[in-house]
């Protein structure tokens, strides 16, 4: 009688911790090398969708005995619904302003991506997520009236007052670490994720768990606290909402993404540590335009080729930049 096959399925439909946050990197310098239009406009995207997602959070929690009574059950009905937002961006590639933060801040570290372009593609997605906010915001529920009486237009304001009119500076601000450190965390799984269902469910946890616990985002406040303003909230005003509110999230968000989320995995996976292969293929950036000799790094076997080579080295396997970063083009 035979022995029985054996089959090692650890690891199956998932990449490694390390290839997660190497795919971070390749996704990171694809970001911040994009066209500054693509990124704006790729902004104001994730701030539209976004912005849906808020929207049927509001819907949903908008509940005024559960409120009263059950508040943690209808925090966690909100926390259900809310992820289709981040799946959403992730599954189209947009760009949203909190999840560059770890992507491009880990480029940087990495060394593949310069602070100034860092800098420059957090810029462009902070005032596209607002435009894109904004716009849904005014022509879908401003305009279309959609929340603008009864038990909607009280859980917009109840809302508001919790998340922006009582609350702290240091408080949004320490709530906005968190959040952002929580929404990064599920934009690493979904790319340590090969599969579509895969990405979904690791994703949504953590995005659960950040609504649930009231935390801050400032892109997801960028519809809440604007629709109040809409809806004459009473207290809140637009200086109020820039200094406490854009400004602490922000920072906060800031700093949950790039350092505790993308700056300890980096610091864990990358710093000081063999270059990491994804698929078979370590990282290679985009040849210039006028580079003639192009080396690919392919498992370990240098392959040599040369752009004036001719047709002799037409069967040669080429690598483009970053081989599994096209993987990347689903990203946060």
């Amino acid at each position: 009688m035979s022995n029985p096959t054996v089959i090692n399925v650890v690891g199956v439909g998932v990449y490694t911790p390390e290839e997660a946050i190497e795919l971070v990197s390749r996704a990171g310098v694809k970001k911040g090398t994009m066209r500054p239009d693509k990124v704006f406009m790729s902004a104001v995207s994730a701030g539209c969708l976004l912005s849906f997602a808020g929207a049927v959070m509001v819907s949903v929690t908008a509940a005024p005995w559960y409120q009263e009574n059950a508040p943690g059950l209808i925090r966690m009905v909100g926390g259900l619904v809310f992820p289709l937002g981040l799946v959403m961006i992730f599954l189209t590639g947009a760009d949203l302003f909190t999840g560059t933060n770890m992507y491009t801040g880990v480029a940087a570290l990495h060394g593949r991506l310069s602070v100034g372009k860092m800098l420059l593609h957090w810029f462009l997605c902070f005032w596209g997520n607002l435009a894109g906010s904004l716009f849904v915001m005014a022509l879908i529920f401003g305009y279309g009236g959609v929340f603008k009486g009864g038990v909607y237009k009280d859980q917009v304001i109840y809302l508001v007052t919790a998340k922006q009119i009582k609350p702290q500076f240091h408080e949004i601000f320490l709530r906005g670490i968190g959040c952002n450190w929580l929404v990064c965390l599920a934009c690493y799984l979904g790319m340590q994720a090969k599969d579509l269902s895969s990405k979904i469910v690791g994703m949504w946890w953590p995005i659960f768990a950040f609504v649930s616990l009231g935390l801050d985002h400032v892109v997801a406040n960028m519809f809440l606290v604007p629709m109040g303003l809409w809806l004459q909230a009473p207290g809140l005003t637009i200086s109020m909402y820039i200094w406490k509110g854009i400004i602490p999230a922000g920072l906060g968000n800031i700093i949950g993404g790039a350092v505790f989320c993308g700056g300890y995995y980096y610091w864990m996976y990358i710093f000081r540590q063999p270059e990491i292969t994804v698929d078979g293929a370590y990282y290679q950036p985009r040849p210039r335009e006028d580079e003639h000799t192009l080396q690919v790094y392919r498992s370990g076997d240098d392959i040599e080729h040369r752009a004036n080579g001719g047709g002799q080295n037409s069967s040669m396997d080429r690598v483009k930049e970053g081989d599994s970063s096209d993987r990347s083009s689903q990203t946060c």
